[in-house]
C-alpha cells in the first residue's frame, strides 16, 4: 500500500489538491481513499490524504475509515463485536469494533527516536524536544515549557509557534524511520500537557497537534497518542497494560494502552492500541466542471496560514 501512497503524491496529487483546497476542502480537513487492499488477508485498504502530505497512518482516521466501512456496508458487519484487517501505508492493521460504542485498533510499533533535543527557535531561544514514531514522525514539546496553555481560543497562537519548531527541527535534524527511508523529518508537533491521575487511578493528560498548514488536530490524535506512550514508556511513566486517556482540546478522549514491546530497527518499541469513536455526518458528492478556473483549487491565507521561515 505504501507504494500506492508514492503513486498518488507523485504521481497523482491532483486528486489530493482538489478534495482538500478551497472551495471543497478546508485546511482542518482530511480525506481517506478506500481501495482494495493489497493484502489478500485485509478487508479494505484506504490511504490518507491531509492538507500538505500523505501520512502513512493516522488513528483518527482508521476509526472514521472503519465506523464508515461498516456502517455503509462497505464491510459485512456482525453483531455485537466485528474483526477487520486494514492494508494502510504503514501496514496491515488489526480493528476491532464494538458496533455499540468504539473502535479500537492494534497500531504499527511506535517508538523513540531521541528525548530532550535541544532545538534553537527564533522568537523562541532553546526549546526541548521529544521526537518518536507514532505512525507518522512527531515532535512533541511541553506546552508549558514555552509558557503557552492548550485550549481551543489559543488556536492561533498554538499553530505559529508549533509551526516555526516545526521547522526548526527540520533545520536542525534529520530523523529518518529505519525500516522505509522514504521516511523522514518530522510533519507533525504535538504539544503536551501534564500527567494526571484519575479517581480509579488512569493516567490522564491533554494534548494538541499542529498539522500543516497550520491547523490544530480536532481529535485526540491517535498517532500522536501513540508516539507519546512511547515517549511516557522511555520515561518509566507508562507501563505495559496500563490505561492511559487522551484528551483533545476540545474534550474528546482516546482510551489507550500499550500491549506489549518489541523492537523497530535498533530502537526499543511499544505496541500501542487505541479506541475511540467515530460519527458519520453527512455524504457529500464533488465535482470539477471543465471550466472550473480552479482546476486544483485554491488557498487563501487567512484558512492557510503558514508562518514566514525567518
Amino acid at each position: 500500500m505504501y507504494e500506492k501512497l508514492v503513486h498518488f503524491r507523485d504521481k497523482a496529487d491532483n486528486i489530493r489538491q482538489l478534495l482538500l483546497n478551497e472551495p471543497r476542502g478546508r485546511s482542518s480537513m482530511n480525506v481517506n481513499l478506500v481501495l482494495p487492499p493489497c493484502d489478500p488477508k485485509a478487508d479494505a485498504g484506504f490511504l490518507i490524504m491531509e492538507s500538505n502530505e500523505y501520512p502513512p497512518m493516522s488513528g483518527g482516521n482508521i476509526i472514521c475509515t472503519s465506523t464508515v466501512l461498516l456502517e455503509t456496508g462497505m464491510v459485512t458487519m456482525t453483531e455485537p463485536v466485528m474483526k477487520l484487517l486494514l492494508d494502510t501505508a504503514a501496514g496491515l492493521l488489526g480493528v476491532t469494533a464494538d458496533v455499540k460504542t468504539a473502535v479500537a485498533f492494534d497500531n504499527v510499533p511506535a517508538f523513540v527516536f531521541a528525548l530532550d533535543n535541544k532545538v534553537d527557535v527564533p522568537g523562541l531561544g532553546t526549546v526541548s524536544v521529544d521526537v518518536s514514531w507514532g505512525g507518522m514522525i512527531y515532535g512533541l514539546v511541553d506546552a508549558s515549557s514555552i509558557g503557552l496553555k492548550l485550549n481551543s481560543s489559543n488556536g492561533s497562537q498554538l499553530v505559529e509557534v508549533g509551526e516555526r519548531i516545526m521547522i526548526a527541527i527540520n533545520k536542525s535534524y534529520n530523523f529518518v524511520h529505519p525500516e522505509n527511508p522514504d521516511i523522514k523529518g518530522v510533519t507533525i508537533l504535538e504539544f503536551t500537557g501534564p500527567l494526571q491521575r484519575s479517581q480509579d487511578g488512569e493516567i490522564e493528560a491533554l494534548e494538541t497537534v499542529i498539522i500543516s498548514p497550520g491547523r490544530l488536530d480536532r481529535c485526540p490524535c491517535g498517532t500522536g497518542s501513540c508516539a507519546r506512550m512511547a515517549v511516557l514508556h522511555a520515561r518509566g511513566q507508562l507501563a505495559v497494560r496500563e490505561k492511559f486517556s487522551h484528551c483533545s482540546i476540545i474534550g474528546t478522549q482516546f482510551e489507550c494502552h500499550i500491549r506489549g514491546v518489541t523492537k523497530v530497527g535498533g530502537y526499543d518499541a511499544v505496541l500501542p492500541t487505541v479506541k475511540g469513536r467515530a460519527w458519520l455526518t453527512g455524504f457529500k458528492q464533488m465535482i470539477l466542471d471543465p471550466s472550473d478556473p480552479f482546476p486544483l483549487g485554491f488557498r487563501v491565507g487567512d484558512q492557510w496560514h503558514v508562518p514566514q521561515d525567518s
